[in-house]
């Protein structure tokens, strides 16, 4: 189901989810301030893991989390693993948490990339280690970055993730995949395609026109007029 999920695109796998009406359209993604900056990598697919940051100069006391127990903790979620990272500075991206070490690190663990509405840095490192970052910000420095808490819910991109939610990301943007039909959404995505190519046929036919369109639409688009 994974590798065949790393040949879509996301807005196929959006398409796919719609078909099963499982959640409203404008539900289940993140918003256009996040990219994948590395689209040559192509599609990113894993199980989220979940945490939170900030990057004020001194963490009060109790509000940084351990990162021998954040390790132990990322290796709880099903492989392949995808960071996902809320940050809690206003405004955000004051500081980067993700770089080329961290990249490193996280793919030691057996993680393939990170989303985050927070920044990252080193992009030429992290491209070529095939590390993906999907980021709102770039910063050239670290700041005072830390994490603060993880293994919960996080709210990143205007959509809520929680952890083990199986994340979906491309040049395109993010969207999550309701587990129930996760396994459906490569033969879904097939059907959709299908009938797409059907109507760029018609469209890119020397003899197209309009009545043809309308005919392809009553058969694969009932209700279109």
């Amino acid at each position: 189901m994974i590798n065949a999920l790393r040949k879509t695109t996301s807005p196929s796998v959006a398409n796919a989810i719609e078909t099963f009406n499982v959640r409203p359209r404008n539900q289940g993604h993140m918003s256009s301030e996040l990219r994948a900056l590395f689209p040559d990598l192509g599609p990113m697919v894993g199980y989220a893991v979940t945490a939170v940051i900030r990057a004020e100069p001194a963490p009060l006391d109790g509000h940084r989390a351990s990162t021998y127990g954040w390790w132990d903790y990322v290796q709880t979620i099903p492989a392949p693993r995808v960071i996902v990272v809320h940050d809690l500075d206003e405004p955000r991206g004051q500081g980067a948490q993700w770089g080329e070490v961290q990249a490193n690190i996280h793919k030691a663990l057996g993680c393939v990339g990170t989303v985050t509405d927070g920044s990252v840095r080193d992009l030429d490192e992290v491209r070529a280690l095939g590390f993906q970052f999907v980021a709102a910000h770039v910063s050239v420095s670290h700041a005072y970055v830390h994490m603060v808490d993880f293994g919960l819910p996080v709210k990143v991109g205007g959509l809520w993730v929680k952890p083990g939610d199986l994340i979906h990301a491309d040049q395109h943007g993010v969207v999550t995949i309701p587990p129930d039909i996760a396994d459906r959404i490569p033969d879904a995505v097939a059907k959709v395609e299908a009938d797409e190519r059907k109507i760029i046929s018609v469209c890119q036919s020397p003899d197209f026109n309009a009545d043809k369109l309308k005919a392809l639409y009553k058969q694969i688009r009932p209700g279109t007029y």
